[in-house]
């Protein structure tokens, strides 16, 4: 079977990464969110030809980049981004080489970052934008991050608004919330969480019928 990629865009609050996390369960993928971040911070303070030959190394025994992805702890608890958007062109692009080299060894559910711009010449990938009205994010992002519904709008609007920086940067102009970006665009709050995953799940075998998983075959669609 040949690999495939999820890419997930999501407003804060949105329950964009619980969603990811649940479509990958579902279909046997790793799920990749804040340890691209994590280990393109990590390899932007190294020389890059070093960083090459080492990848290289570990794409030899078949694991690649991923052996460092998985070494790295998974963020379970939201968090917005409290400082304005500046770019740092360096670490952008060793987050396009651990998202291209996800997509070159292995199938997985891939959350922010881009990514969908990033594969958007690829065959192989689903592309999925996630959002909800204030009044559905408000009280799941107080819940998480114990905070007030003050605390948490601004932690809403803060971090969708680098979020849009980020995207409109690195895409030379393109906007985040862009519909035509994607392949499905989903309202948290009139399908739940649980008929996001369902919906993800279902376009992602109308998108590539040849996927044969056991998913799959206990599926309705």
């Amino acid at each position: 079977m040949e690999n495939y990629t999820i890419t997930i865009a999501r407003g804060f609050g949105s329950g964009g990464k619980e969603i990811a996390s649940e479509v990958a369960k579902k279909l046997g993928i790793h799920c990749y969110e804040n340890r691209i971040l994590t280990l393109a911070s990590q390899l932007s303070g190294i020389d890059k030809q070093l960083f090459e030959e080492v990848n290289e190394k570990l794409r030899q025994k078949k694991s690649g980049i991923t052996t460092l992805l998985r070494g790295l702890p998974r963020r379970s608890t939201p968090t917005p981004e409290k400082n304005k958007f500046a770019s740092d062109d360096q670490l952008y692009d060793y987050e396009k080489q651990i998202i291209l080299e996800l997509y070159n060894t292995e199938s997985s559910v891939i959350v922010g970052k881009a990514a969908d711009w990033v594969l958007k010449d690829k065959e192989r990938v689903l592309s999925v934008y996630i959002e909800a009205p204030r009044s559905f994010c408000r009280p799941r992002i107080m819940k998480k991050m114990g905070v007030t519904a003050e605390t948490a709008d601004i932690s809403i609007t803060e971090t969708d608004k680098y979020r849009a920086e980020y995207y409109a940067y690195y895409t030379g102009g393109n906007y985040w919330t862009n519909p035509v970006n994607y392949d499905l665009t989903l309202n948290t709050a009139r399908l739940g969480i649980d008929g996001c995953v369902e919906m993800i799940e279902h376009a992602l075998f109308m998108k590539f019928p040849d996927l044969k998983t056991a998913e799959k075959s206990d599926s309705k669609y």
